[in-house]
């Protein structure tokens, strides 16, 4: 007599209910979609922006949803942030840290100045609000921290002249890897997405060019951009139990762009 085969067991561990989650950056583009998956995964999400009128929209849209007007260079506005997430003290913590942008200026152009300002939304933002919300996840129930970076982080984005960008992302690459070690065995899972190129508010113009299509399409393996929800899988891994054995990682989401 064959044995029956054992009943299939659905995966579990994707259910973010009891969790609350703070993406910053989060009034368009990849932050808008985040604020979207991590409520429909069940989080309390706080959607963090400077464009107030647009978080509103956000904050309307998308259930279990506050908005939270904040620029996350201004050391006052993170600390208020931090006074209105509260978190309890068994509430795990999920942090995006996404908000950021990039200029296009030769490097032989550009200000120390201009790169200054570069770093500052794009890598000591993220230090000061990784900084801020460990210390609650330290005292609490641990949580994860998710930094936005770039492939360009890891590989020039020549001939495209993004000196700051590159190097503020390679910065967040480097210190993904130093928190995700300091905070281990902390209760505080520390990793990255380096997304490739997707259509944001910040790439649209240049992914709808001819031009910038055919430099997508020629240097990306995969012959495209991404779509948004190419990054759901990345970011839900990252957040739930099922990344519980994954600290100070990168996971590249570029369609094959820094494999060639």
């Amino acid at each position: 007599m064959v044995a029956p085969e054992p009943t299939a067991q659905p995966v579990r561990g994707f259910d973010l209910h009891g969790t609350t989650a703070v993406v910053t950056g989060a009034s368009s583009g990849l932050g808008r979609h985040f604020v979207g998956l991590l409520s429909q995964a069940g989080a309390s999400v706080f959607a963090v922006a400077r464009r107030g009128d647009l978080l509103a929209d956000v904050a309307g849209e998308v259930r279990n949803t506050t908005a939270v007007r904040c620029d996350v260079t201004v050391a006052a506005d993170i600390a208020r942030l931090l006074d209105l997430v509260q978190p309890a003290a068994d509430t795990r913590i999920v942090l995006v840290n996404n908000a950021g942008g990039a200029s296009s200026e030769p490097a032989l152009d550009l200000t120390p100045s201009a790169f200054e300002q570069a770093l500052a939304v794009n890598l000591t933002a993220t230090f000061a609000l990784c900084s801020a919300f460990a210390r609650s996840m330290i005292d609490g129930a641990g949580g994860s921290i998710i930094n936005i970076a770039s492939m360009y982080g890891l590989v020039a984005a020549a001939p495209i002249p993004h000196a700051a960008y590159a190097a503020a992302k390679s910065g967040v690459v480097g210190l993904t890897r130093q928190l995700g070690c300091e905070w281990a065995r902390r209760g505080v899972r520390v990793n990255a997405i380096a997304p490739g190129w997707f259509p944001t508010d910040l790439t649209r113009d240049f992914l709808d060019s001819d031009k910038g299509s055919e430099y997508v399409r020629r240097n990306t393996p995969m012959g495209r951009p991404g779509r948004l929800d190419e990054l759901d899988g990345a970011l839900l891994l990252l957040a739930s139990d099922l990344g519980s054995y994954i600290t100070g990682q990168t996971i590249v989401v570029d369609g094959g762009w820094t494999a060639r």
